[in-house]
């Protein structure tokens, strides 16, 4: 069972920024943080996503978050977008993973992928048959 990841981040606070709003369709909030160096987020109590002060970043990080449905995927991408993310992949199927992976993927200002993923069938069934994105 994964218990937290940490990103290593340039500089904290347009991170924190980025992370505060992006995350927030998901119900991930920042709960903690270590000065000025480390923040932590997650559901209360548990923070499971951390950033933390590096002078060179990672490298190659992808990080995925449960979404409920595919509606939160989608407010995911567009706070992420607004928050200052760059689109690394629509929300949609990726039926080569399985079919119902609906997911959405943002490159973090850090340069970080992070995903937010759905696995359950859509509840709205104009958009089951909604192709999916590479």
């Amino acid at each position: 069972m994964l218990d937290h990841v940490t990103l290593a981040v340039r500089d904290v606070e347009r991170s924190k920024r980025f992370h505060d709003l992006a995350l927030r369709p998901l119900g991930i909030e920042r709960l903690y943080a270590e000065g000025q160096s480390f923040a932590g987020y997650g559901v209360r109590p548990k923070a499971f996503f951390w950033i933390g002060q590096r002078d060179a970043p990672q490298t190659s990080v992808h990080v995925a978050f449960t979404a409920p449905d595919r509606a939160t995927v989608d407010r995911f991408l567009h706070a992420a977008l607004e928050a200052g993310g760059a689109d690394n992949g629509k929300p949609g199927l990726r039926p080569h993973c399985h079919r119902d992976y609906y997911g959405a993927f943002v490159l973090v200002p850090a340069g970080h992928n992070i995903e937010a993923v759905g696995h359950a069938p859509d509840a709205d069934p104009a958009r089951r048959e909604q192709p999916g994105a590479d």
